[in-house]
């Protein structure tokens, strides 16, 4: 008969598990030493070996060599226990046993003594499921059990086991698998049974079985028998519903190009296929991580990765920006899909906000782009407008020294001098006569009436007079408010200068803090509100009486002028 590799290639002995080292080492120490427990909990996600660590740890105390970490597996009780037909090794699945009366018989049968082993050994599977009664049946049995008695309880979630179990258990968290290990030892079963396989397709079993060493060969299982016995990228693919890479890969650089119609053009494609929309934009967010990843740690991309060299061009051809927003947006139509008219839509919709949204966009949109009819569609045309990125520009060198900016007598080194650029569809219409009589005195009243709002007025609320010119001005900035420098804000704030000066040229710089800033400015006339409000209360006859009487005061910062 012959047996699913996840059972003909299940670990037998401690060095045979892969990825669990830390559990391994601690409970090969333990058993060598013979310091042992008489309940312990193994949790982790399924098909990590929780059970297959279970049946070894029987082995190694029910070994006719005696407790041993490395049992001989050749012995009556290893073979026995192997075969799943050693007396005592009682195994129960919670699951199905929940109930009060059926921990009670266990806990009864645990009193008498093993038949053939050393250990009578419990291992209960889903121990979690277990009702609350069943629970409290096996607290003093776990608490003060015979001798003779180990349990071994597994679960895939010890939050829902009381803290009265819990501490009565030695405990160990097994990990999920990396893809790496479940590739390495996927090669290692196809190399055993002479199959033949393409690597990427092991990536691909990999990448689908989630962390899980047992899905792992499952899948590998049904790849083998799908592939007619071997194992290769394009059956993997089919069978599994995964799209091409190549299909992934060509979004994305068609996105960078900003096509519109090549985007579509490959929409179509992957409609005929008939491909799932949503797994196609789960695929293309975890491309999207992958290109991320690249960008930040380019050394983290394996010099055999198949794809290494468009995953690099990606990474180069977007700033992390543009690959943060894309992935949102791939996260976002995925979610969406349920909602659109149909998935086709909602999953072009999805493409063309990646066309749409762009950090750092600015200006006029790129040409619009006609797009191909489809079927679907009936024969009508799609078009996008294709926003083009506006470059930044350059920035100049610092400037020398900067005079004004905290006091008539201080000097500021400014770090960076930063000219504001101004848009292309905003016309100088404003008074270049009010731009030169402008100075410390009048710029903050000049800000309240820019009518800007959110961050740009934040900008402009932060930055300090500091000289003028023919149709130029200079500001200085604080550095604790650097942050608000970004190139989007700089040009809001020169575009409404602009509409009140006619055409103006501002330098920002980093400079010391001072007291002419609107903000400051606006701070001293509140502060100055709120001593007239106290010193108005202070002063009123009830006010006085209530003092004088019953001994009160007025409590500090309580007191707010009315608007």
């Amino acid at each position: 008969m012959t047996l699913a590799l996840a059972r003909k290639y299940r670990p037998k002995t401690f060095p045979d598990v892969v990825g669990q080292e830390h559990v391994v080492r601690a409970l090969s120490h333990a058993l060598d030493q013979n310091r042992l427990h008489h309940a312990y909990l193994l949790t982790g996600t399924r098909g990590v070996g929780k059970t297959t660590l279970a049946r070894i740890i029987a082995k190694a105390l029910n070994c006719e060599t005696g407790v041993t970490a490395t049992p001989c597996g050749v012995c009556g009780p290893c073979t026995e226990i192997d075969r799943g037909r050693f007396i005592d090794l009682i195994e129960l699945d919670a699951a199905s046993n929940t109930q009060v009366d059926n921990m009670r018989e266990l806990l009864d049968n645990a009193l008498y003594a093993p038949t053939a082993g050393r250990f009578k050994v419990y291992i209960i599977d889903e121990v979690h499921m277990l009702s609350r009664n069943a629970f409290n049946a096996m607290l003093k049995t776990l608490e003060e059990p015979p001798a003779h008695v180990k349990f071994i309880l597994a679960t895939t979630d010890p939050q829902k086991i009381p803290v009265t179990v819990l501490s009565r258990c030695l405990q160990f968290s097994l990990k999920s698998m990396t893809p790496a290990l479940i590739r390495g030892q996927l090669e290692k079963v196809l190399g055993l049974e002479g199959v033949t396989y393409e690597a990427p397709a092991l990536a691909l079993l990999a990448r689908a079985a989630r962390g899980s060493m047992r899905d792992s060969l499952s899948l590998l299982d049904q790849a083998i028998a799908h592939g007619g016995g071997a194992v290769s990228e394009a059956s993997v693919r089919e069978m599994l519903g995964v799209i091409d890479a190549s299909y992934l890969f060509t979004l994305l650089e068609l996105v960078a190009k900003r096509d519109g119609a090549g985007l579509m053009a490959q929409a179509d494609a992957i409609d005929a296929r008939g491909l799932s929309f949503d797994t196609v934009l789960q695929d293309l967010a975890s491309l999207l991580h992958r290109v991320a990843l690249a960008q930040v740690l380019p050394e983290a991309v394996e010099d055999d990765e198949p794809e290494r060299v468009r995953l690099m061009a990606l990474a180069s051809a977007f700033t992390p920006e543009d690959v943060q927003i894309h992935y949102q947006i791939a996260l976002r139509g995925r979610a969406d899909l349920g909602l659109a008219p149909d998935e086709y839509a909602g999953f072009t919709m999805t493409l063309v906000r990646m066309l749409a949204f762009v950090p750092d966009a600015g200006g006029d949109a790129g040409p619009v782009r006609t797009m191909p009819a489809t079927a679907a569609t009936g024969g009508a045309s799609r078009t996008v407008a294709a926003p083009s990125r506006t470059a930044r520009a350059p920035e100049p060198k610092p400037a020398a020294r900067m005079t004004g900016a905290a006091s008539p007598t201080a000097s500021v080194e400014p770090s960076s001098p930063m000219p504001g650029a101004v848009p292309a569809d905003v016309t100088p219409a404003g008074n270049p006569e009010l731009l030169l009589a402008l100075d410390r005195t009048s710029w903050p009243p000049t800000v309240s009436q820019l009518g800007l709002g959110g961050m740009a007025r934040m900008l402009a609320q932060h930055c300090e007079f500091v000289s003028v010119g023919p149709g130029h001005l200079h500001l200085a900035v604080p550095p604790e408010h650097k942050h608000l420098l970004e190139q989007a804000y700089r040009e809001k704030l020169v575009a409404a200068l602009t509409t009140r000066f006619g055409k103006v040229r501002v330098e920002f710089a980093l400079g010391a803090a001072g007291d002419a800033t609107p903000a400051a400015h606006e701070n001293r006339e509140r502060e100055a509100r709120e001593r007239g409000a106290a010193e108005a209360i202070d002063a009123d006859p009830f006010v006085r009486e209530l003092k004088e009487s019953f001994d009160a005061r007025l409590i500090e910062g309580s007191v707010r002028p009315l608007q």
